[in-house]
């Protein structure tokens, strides 16, 4: 559903990110002191420890590389899932 994003695993992972948004992303990662890193070869490492860390892994890629109707469906599911508790 989401550009390369559909479940993030726990470890080091290597998330395949156009070098267009890479550093974006990094840099947010760094504010949120999820430990990250841009390497020569173009690819992104980031060390996902949590389920939390995966969370908001998934959720900083989405914000980046998502199209605006794909995240007003997340942002709707989401209400809709509420809605059911």
């Amino acid at each position: 559903m989401y550009p390369n994003c559909s479940y993030v695993a726990l470890g080091d992972q290597v998330l395949q990110i156009p070098l267009s948004d890479r550093y974006s992303i990094y840099h947010r990662l760094q504010e949120l002191m999820i430990t990250s890193s841009c390497l020569p070869d173009g690819s992104l490492h980031v060390q996902v420890n949590s389920l939390l860390t995966a969370i908001l892994v998934h959720s900083i890629v989405m914000q980046f590389l998502a199209t605006r109707q794909e995240l007003l469906d997340w942002l709707e599911h989401c209400w809709n899932y509420s809605a059911e508790f």
